[in-house]
């Protein structure tokens, strides 16, 4: 009796040894629900996600994700209010947030899942969208900045061959167009008092040689540079070149004015280029042309960084998972498969045909201004100081204070922010 007990016991044993193994063996994502949170406009579209997000759950049954699109103007909130408690596991994040996310801890730092040999294939632009401090705080996934679209029959119209290379020939440019009565203003901006203002002017202190902060994190907003770049804008504005209309405008009135031929230059995202040459969207299709950004004395013009990276939150309870989802988000096959809406991360990728195919014109200008980027101050007061630079800057270019004066309101105010 008693051998026969133990007989018994140890196949009991054995077979909940092999049940736990078996159980083990399960893949770590069984049974997991994700929440991912993004972007409603520019780079992928929301298809374009869904898509994606239908293709990772066929090759991982299970895992299901739930994605969520919220415009920008509420991303940043809402990461901030949900991302401890583990509202949502991955979140799109704006590379000058990056700063302000990891000293908060908001985002978990995911430096070891990135390697060199990856880092090295990533344009550095994306890389540092994702970066503060020497670490990682997620993967980037949008590779995305700015450039100068020209209407192809204005400029002809005019006697250019050629868009304008710098500043000034695209203010010459600008005045033999307004003076011929091509078009009444012929360019148009997204200056309302907004995040889009702020990108504008990254681009152009960056091309006039300029910056708002120092490599150590502290403001240099009342440089000469600085001062020429927005006397630049305010001088467009006064002398009717640029759109007055441009002081209210985000960057989808900025595609609206330029798409019915109000307007012959537009500084805008690369998402631009394929609604603008859309006949559904657009009246000027097939006359659109897309360059990089002007410079200034000659010299090469530089962007803002609009790339944007994916991170795991630091409430998430599905670290494994969240990773795996954003891994697929941002692998070279996925992104040379959706690249007509989102140029890829790869540098590789940029001479694929296939992806050359989906906008030649697009990758030929993005081959120059992605080697000239430059980031929105990566500090973790970037908040408070973006905030600042819209209300100032504004009042600069509505003409309620001058420029110097506007600048050192802003200087001084990030000082005190600072201490």
């Amino acid at each position: 009796m008693k051998k026969w007990l133990a007989v018994v016991m140890v196949c009991l044993l054995v077979f909940g040894m092999s049940a736990c193994s078996s159980s083990n063996e399960k893949t770590s994502g069984e049974g997991v629900t994700l929440n991912a949170l993004f972007m409603k406009q520019a780079g992928y579209s929301e298809e374009d996600v869904k898509n994606i997000t239908k293709e990772f759950e066929d090759k991982n049954p299970g895992i299901k994700v739930n994605p969520t699109f919220v415009p920008y103007e509420s991303l940043e909130q809402k990461i901030q209010t949900s991302a401890k408690s583990g509202g949502y596991d991955v979140v799109i994040v704006d590379a000058p947030w990056t700063a302000k996310f990891a000293q908060a801890g908001f985002v978990k730092d995911v430096s070891d899942k990135i390697s060199d040999d990856v880092k090295s294939e990533v344009f550095q632009g994306a890389l540092d969208s994702v970066s503060y401090d020497g670490k990682n705080y997620g993967m980037p996934w949008l590779n995305d900045t700015k450039y100068l679209f020209y209407n192809k029959e204005m400029l002809k119209k005019a006697g250019f061959e050629n868009p304008p290379e710098t500043w000034e020939e695209l203010m010459e440019q600008a005045k033999v167009i307004k003076d011929k009565g091509i078009v009444e203003y012929p360019i148009v901006w997204s200056w309302s008092q907004a995040e889009a203002l702020v990108c504008d002017v990254t681009a152009l202190v960056g091309s006039f040689g300029g910056s708002l902060v120092d490599d150590n994190g502290k403001p240099t907003v009342t440089s000469s540079e600085n001062e020429k770049a927005v006397n630049f804008m305010v001088d467009s504005l006064s002398d009717g070149i640029s759109n007055p209309e441009s002081t209210q405008y985000l960057e989808e009135d900025v595609r609206g004015v330029f798409s019915s031929g109000k307007a012959a230059f537009a500084l805008n995202w690369t998402y631009m280029f394929n609604m603008a040459n859309d006949e559904k969207e657009s009246s000027i299709a097939g006359q659109v042309g897309i360059s990089p950004v002007p410079g200034a004395n000659q010299s090469t013009g530089k962007s803002v960084n609009g790339g944007m990276g994916l991170s795991v939150t630091s409430g998430s309870k599905h670290d494994e998972e969240a990773w795996k989802y954003i891994e697929y988000l941002s692998s070279k096959e996925v992104q040379k498969n959706y690249a007509k809406n989102a140029l890829p991360i790869w540098k590789s990728l940029y001479k694929d045909e296939e992806v050359v195919k989906t906008g030649p014109e697009v990758v030929e200008a993005s081959k120059t201004q992605y080697e000239n980027l430059v980031n929105r101050p990566r500090v973790p007061w970037y908040g408070e100081f973006s905030n600042v630079i819209q209300v100032e800057l504004q009042k600069a270019l509505l003409g309620s204070e001058k420029t110097f004066e506007a600048l050192s309101n802003i200087q001084n105010k990030a000082k005190e922010i600072t201490n």
